[in-house]
């Protein structure tokens, strides 16, 4: 399933997620750290999404209060909860 959440407080703009029975086929990140968010978009993929809220839930970014790896959390957390998982 496609699903693309609007990211808050980083300097990513959307994330566009692929994901299957609960495992994350894909991650594609626009604007942000493009190598960064390249990696961590490789780390996730294969994982399911509750391991993936667990390592990356609340990471800051200097001195914001959330990340991108932190909105990917939400993200996800978000797509549990529209999708009742």
């Amino acid at each position: 399933m496609k699903y693309t959440y609007k990211p808050q407080g980083v300097c990513s703009v959307q994330f566009d997620f692929d994901i299957e029975d609960d495992v994350i086929e894909s991650l594609n990140v626009t604007g942000g750290c493009n190598g960064n968010l390249k990696g961590i978009s490789s780390l996730i993929k294969g994982m399911k999404i509750d391991d993936v809220i667990e390592r990356i839930e609340g990471i800051e970014c200097g001195f914001k209060p959330t990340s991108c790896p932190d909105q990917i959390a939400r993200a996800l957390k978000a797509y549990k909860s529209e999708n009742s998982l």
